[in-house]
């Protein structure tokens, strides 16, 4: 059956910027704060809330709450600064979106990102308008691979969770899907397709919304 809505998680499924993200948290967790990590221990932590990151990384309770909402938003500035003369939508996307749109599907953001860096993208990029809901860092208590942030999506847009196809790039995000109870295409910009080898739920894999698999995804009756 056509998918009622479509629920798309942000950075490195609508916009290619998880380098940049990886870059600045490089610099901030061992720079600034002598993590001591290499750079792929710093991607593997790079899912969830900042403050999530953050607890992982040195342990729960060890950094204060200031410092942790001074690095929080320090990061943020130092990606958007960076990011700013790169931001782009992943090719094909907006014609995606107008297509989407045209067959009555509904759309909603299900995304760890906070509302700074969501307004960021949406607003520069024009996009807002296709956008039904929006999920984002401040409205769930919990991170993904917990559903909260799709199934609140859902029910935000009002379709049931097995009407809707999930687009992410992370296995969190497709963890995240199934526990929701959901479908998901995975944008391969971050992760190999062998990386989701344990989550059935993955209808299939593009590089981009170019990719006429998702034309038939619209077609489907």
């Amino acid at each position: 059956m056509k998918p009622q809505a479509f629920l798309f998680d942000l950075n490195g499924t609508m916009i290619n910027d998880m380098g940049f993200h990886l870059e600045v948290w490089n610099k901030i967790l061992n720079e600034d704060l002598n993590a001591g990590l290499t750079l792929d221990q710093v991607k593997q932590q790079m899912y969830g809330k900042n403050h999530e990151l953050l607890d992982r990384v040195f342990g729960k309770g060890v950094l204060s709450e200031e410092i942790i909402e001074l690095y929080s938003q320090r990061k943020e500035e130092l990606y958007q600064e960076l990011y700013r003369p790169h931001l782009a939508l992943i090719p094909g996307l907006g014609g995606f979106f107008e297509a989407a749109q045209r067959s009555g599907i509904s759309m909603a953001i299900g995304s760890a990102a906070n509302r700074f860096n969501i307004d960021f993208v949406l607003d520069n990029l024009a996009i807002r308008n296709y956008y039904q809901a929006i999920v984002g860092a401040e409205d769930v208590m919990e991170s993904k691979p917990n559903p909260e942030v799709f199934l609140k999506g859902a029910a935000l847009l009002g379709v049931e969770p097995e009407s809707c196809v999930v687009f992410e790039d992370v296995p969190k995000g497709a963890e995240a899907a199934l526990n929701a109870g959901m479908n998901a295409i995975i944008v391969t910009t971050t992760h190999t397709a062998e990386e989701f080898a344990q989550y059935p739920n993955v209808l299939f894999f593009i590089e981009d919304y170019t990719d006429p698999r998702l034309k038939q995804l619209l077609q489907t009756n």
